[in-house]
């Protein structure tokens, strides 16, 4: 007969107790991925090929998911689904603005493409969002809560127009923000440089650009050096990123643009840490 000494006794009733009273601790999930809502399309750029590329660049460089709303209209009014439904972003974590919309002056609709915004849901402006729903004097400083101010007021910055395309350099200003953390100084190719006719005090400037403009003998004319990337608090509470700059695809598919864009994405949802890195679980996959 086999016997059990006290200590191989003891020890197996604790082993057994142990199994039994000990919950299961299960795996820890990951995070889901980020939904982003990219609305793109209108006027004036290859919409067609920037969609592909915005998608597949986000995607390949963040936990994201990009769905896309595209019209190919190729005019300044395009007709956007989203346009009456101010409930467009519902089940998104962020909305990226990349229309050309600067026809579409109805107050109401404004409104409706505001409100996910006014809610809380987080934005991203690229390139000619900048000079959408604009109406009245826009060429002028906007009053505070004038009727032509609400879409300058999300941005954070009021633009209205560009001169000839020629390079961009660019230099980030505010190397202590996270999104700016990591990333070099460069110049682009021949690209539009917005002007910029007021920036908000809710804003903060992450980078200038400085172009030089030439006369038709090629001699240096002028030197415009205007805010090419910045953050805002809408509404005192909704984070909001954007640039000016990705006219051409050349620049929209240059990875220092691309590592820019998500990067705001990213601080737009606060999952972006102060190193400039991405929150666990939100690196690409």
């Amino acid at each position: 007969m086999q016997i059990v000494s006290p200590f191989n006794y003891y020890s197996l009733l604790v082993i057994v107790f142990t199994l039994v009273i000990s919950p299961v601790i299960p795996a820890q999930e990951s995070p889901k991925p980020l939904k982003a809502l990219l609305i793109i399309g209108g006027c004036c750029h290859d919409y067609a090929n920037q969609k592909v590329i915005l998608k597949h660049g986000i995607e390949a460089r963040a936990n994201v998911i990009v769905d896309v709303v595209y019209v190919p209209d190729g005019n300044t009014h395009p007709a956007f689904p989203i346009y009456g439904h101010p409930d467009y972003a519902q089940g998104y974590d962020v909305v990226i603005h990349d229309e050309c919309a600067a026809d579409i002056t109805n107050q109401e609709i404004i409104q409706g493409v505001l409100k996910p915004h006014q809610d809380g849901i987080p934005g991203v402006n690229l390139h000619c969002a900048m000079h959408c729903y604009r109406f009245g004097d826009f060429k002028k400083p906007v009053a505070a809560n004038a009727d032509n101010a609400h879409w300058y007021e999300y941005l954070g910055l009021q633009s209205s127009g560009h001169g000839p395309q020629e390079p961009i350099a660019i230099t980030f200003t505010n190397k202590a923000h996270p999104i700016c953390k990591g990333l070099v100084d460069w110049t682009t190719i021949r690209e539009e440089h917005y002007n910029n006719i007021q920036v908000f005090d809710t804003a903060r400037a992450l980078a200038h650009g400085t172009q030089v403009i030439r006369n038709k003998a090629g001699e240096p004319q002028r030197t415009n050096d205007f805010v090419v990337a910045w953050v805002n608090t809408y509404k005192g509470k909704t984070r909001v990123f954007s640039t000016t700059i990705g006219h051409n695809n050349a620049t929209v598919a240059d990875d220092r643009y691309l590592d820019l864009v998500t990067r705001g994405l990213l601080w737009a949802c606060d999952k972006l840490d102060a190193s400039g890195n991405p929150k666990p679980g939100y690196a690409a996959k």
